[in-house]
């Protein structure tokens, strides 16, 4: 006879693995057809891309910094002080881990405000792929 503990531990890894599958399996089915105003900077997004909201938090909350291409640079502060502000296609971007680049965002630092309150977790795991695959080519 199997203990009904072995049951519910059971039960709760099969519900888990479910949830993961669902998790995994999920894609971004939205498009949209609006177009980019005139001279804005930045990757443009298309219908069929899978980084459309992550574009759009990018252009919003990153780009006065970072700039569209992610090429960052000097960025003037509201209290007049000037901050170097990494690029994101080369140098040590390249060797952070996603983990640094999550805790980066999430904590802010050196500079960069955080996010933890503007920004879920997804929506910042959505930001370091899109920062791989948008300027790193990963």
């Amino acid at each position: 006879m199997i203990p009904e503990r072995t049951y519910a531990k059971l039960a709760l890894f099969v519900v888990a693995t479910s949830l993961l599958a669902l998790a995994c399996s999920k894609t971004d089915i939205a498009t949209t057809n609006q177009s980019r105003p005139a001279g804005s900077s930045g990757p443009a997004s298309t219908p069929q891309d899978e980084f459309a909201a992550t574009r759009a938090i990018f252009e919003k909350d990153c780009v006065s910094c970072h700039s569209g291409d992610g090429s960052g640079g000097s960025v003037k502060l509201a209290d007049g002080t000037t901050l170097r502000v990494p690029s994101l296609r080369e140098g040590h971007a390249l060797r952070h881990k996603d983990e640094e680049f999550v805790k980066q965002i999430t904590k802010g630092g050196d500079g960069m405000p955080m996010f933890e309150d503007k920004l879920s977790r997804e929506q910042i795991l959505d930001l370091t792929r899109f920062i791989r695959k948008e300027f790193q080519g990963k």
